[in-house]
């Protein structure tokens, strides 16, 4: 099923559901239904059916940066050396397994993808673009930029 497919027949009621969702992923049926105008028996059979189609994939708890020891972040723009499938799929299946990346984006524009690497208490920036990012497959060009601050964040 196409996303355009999935998300045409979506009444008033399952886009209200999506946005309390949205900013509330813990909000009981009770709660979802008073929000939208539902009883709550309906309000859960809709998102159950929401996740059935595919269209709520999942929920997540966000968890405080000082918990796990982060000392930062750098977005990384990558340029491969070509636009050739076989490189494209080299490179992505290279960056799934580094566990300090945690965001990778197929961008348009001049760079290729963009990356989100989170540095922990024990790992370098210097580290990572030495050994990890500048070995990697089919890598051309490494643009980096540290976050200063957060300002949102979902």
């Amino acid at each position: 099923m196409a996303n355009a497919d999935k998300f045409s027949d979506l009444d008033s009621f399952d886009r209200e559901l999506i946005k309390v969702l949205r900013n509330d992923a813990r909000a009981t049926a009770a709660e979802l239904g008073e929000k939208v105008g539902l009883s709550p028996s309906a309000a859960h059979r809709r998102v159950k059916l929401l996740e059935q189609r595919g269209i709520i994939t999942g929920y997540r708890a966000v968890i405080a940066e000082s918990v796990h020891g982060k000392q930062g972040m750098v977005f990384v723009h990558v340029t491969l050396q070509d636009q050739r499938r076989e490189t494209f799929e080299k490179f992505e299946k290279a960056v799934v397994q580094i566990t300090a990346v945690e965001e990778c984006h197929l961008m348009s524009g001049e760079a290729d993808y963009l990356l989100k690497i989170v540095l922990r208490e024990s790992l370098s920036y210097e580290d990572v673009h030495r050994d990890v990012l500048s070995t990697m497959p089919g890598v051309s060009k490494l643009v980096s930029q540290f976050s200063i601050r957060t300002v949102k964040a979902v």
